[in-house]
């Protein structure tokens, strides 16, 4: 319990780092949180006309998961016995704690991103072929229709069926609870796209 606690703090820690913010404000690109959504994720760091630094935020965004959970899974993994379940606990622990992190960090008043890159980033860490999968949906979904957000909202919602499928019904557990947090975080895309006012990919 005490390893499961720390681990879901030390994710926190991590998935708060506002990589977006940070990497506009030292290439000196302007406020972000005063750019477009005011949001710190990519698509947003993207509105300021800096395709590479919505491509830096991207990975980092990513990778404040996912290094977190690989650091975590390798420590739990040597306390293990062969015939645990996997994911273990502090392992699902980390990997919500980075996506909770990313989307209400506290060093911005709890106010942060969407969370897709980062729930990517934790599921490629957590399983890789859920993680393969979330992609190929992104992908499929995006080419049909041109939606960014319909992408990841249909992703997302298909990844705690992959898991479970995959006989991880703990992480299935843990990673639908992350997919309805992104609905929450789209909901005003949501009532765009049921609108029919909703962006499309490549056009503003």
């Amino acid at each position: 319990m005490i390893l499961t606690l720390l681990a879901f703090v030390f994710g926190y820690a991590c998935g708060s780092i506002p990589f977006g913010l940070i990497l506009t404000t030292l290439a000196g690109a302007g406020n972000l949180r005063a750019i477009g959504s005011g949001n710190i994720g990519a698509t947003n760091v993207l509105r300021t006309g800096r395709k590479d630094l919505a491509a830096a935020t991207l990975l980092l965004d990513a990778a404040k998961a996912a290094l977190p959970v690989l650091v975590v899974s390798f420590i739990a993994s040597r306390r293990l016995s062969p015939m645990d379940a996997w994911p273990p606990a502090p392992v699902l622990a980390v990997a919500l704690g980075a996506f909770v992190g990313h989307i209400f960090p506290v060093w911005l008043g709890f106010k942060g991103g969407k969370g897709v890159a980062t729930f990517l980033g934790a599921l490629l860490a957590v399983s890789w072929p859920a993680g393969l999968a979330f992609m190929a949906v992104w992908l499929a979904v995006a080419f049909l229709t041109r939606y960014s957000s319909l992408s990841a909202l249909t992703a997302s919602a298909a990844t705690p069926v992959v898991l479970w499928l995959l006989g991880q019904q703990g992480a299935a557990i843990v990673f639908a609870a992350m997919a309805a947090l992104i609905f929450f975080k789209h909901a005003a895309n949501i009532s765009r796209l049921r609108a029919g006012t909703e962006s499309r990919i490549g056009k503003a």
